[in-house]
């Protein structure tokens, strides 16, 4: 066997190694918002970078998103003294990931696919208008451009139940056209972007396994 060929499967071998090492270091993640990480009883932990809940000290996490001793950083604070892995900035990024996926979703009429991020209220309110486009022959006609605001505009927290809700500001742009049966537009233009607003309030009991956050309640 000659030298080239020994150092290519050398190369190799070390290659398989260290693909291997990554994945066990990155491992994967999915869904809204990340697993509870339980770092209360680790204080060098607790101040790493600053996201979680630093004793008589300013969390940037919380300032970044709202304003110092107002009632929602008062409420993000007592979130993370009863869930320290909670991170508000992860959960806006994943709100962000809902947004469009329920928006998409909803106009399609694919509720199925988002059941698990609805409250069962809000998932019935949804059917309703999907049954109601369906009955008088109309289809919409989107696509998502993306979200040019998102702003966390209250947050509430019960002590005595470990339940929180998030409420937050949405701001996106799209095309959308609502289209009858027999293809003419009746509502929007399918070439023109629309600046979709939406207030949104997600729910989720702090402190439990389970890491998904539902959409409880919807507004403009």
């Amino acid at each position: 066997m000659s030298s080239a060929i020994v150092q290519l499967i050398v190369l190799a071998g070390v290659a398989i190694f260290l693909i291997l090492r990554l994945r066990g270091v990155l491992g994967t993640r999915e869904g809204f918002e990340k697993p509870v990480v339980p770092v209360a009883a680790d204080p060098a932990l607790r101040n790493r970078r600053g996201l979680e809940v630093i004793e008589g000290g300013v969390d940037a996490d919380i300032t970044d998103h709202v304003a110092l001793g107002t009632p929602a950083a008062k409420a993000l604070a007592e979130m993370k003294s009863v869930e320290p892995g909670f991170s508000v900035t992860d959960f806006l990024r994943g709100a962000r990931s809902a947004y469009e996926l329920i928006l998409t979703a909803f106009d399609k009429g694919e509720l199925d696919k988002i059941l698990p991020l609805l409250s069962p209220d809000v998932y019935e309110s949804f059917v309703q208008v999907v049954e109601d486009r369906e009955t008088k022959g109309l289809t919409v006609q989107s696509t998502f451009v993306g979200i040019s605001e998102l702003a966390l505009v209250s947050v509430e927290f019960d002590r005595s139940t470990s339940e929180a809700e998030v409420t937050i500001r949405f701001v996106a742009e799209m095309y959308s056209a609502v289209r009858n049966t027999a293809g003419e537009i009746v509502e929007g233009n399918p070439n023109l972007i629309k600046h979709q607003k939406d207030v949104w309030t997600f729910a989720r009991r702090m402190g439990v396994e389970n890491p998904n956050w539902q959409l409880v309640a919807t507004g403009e």
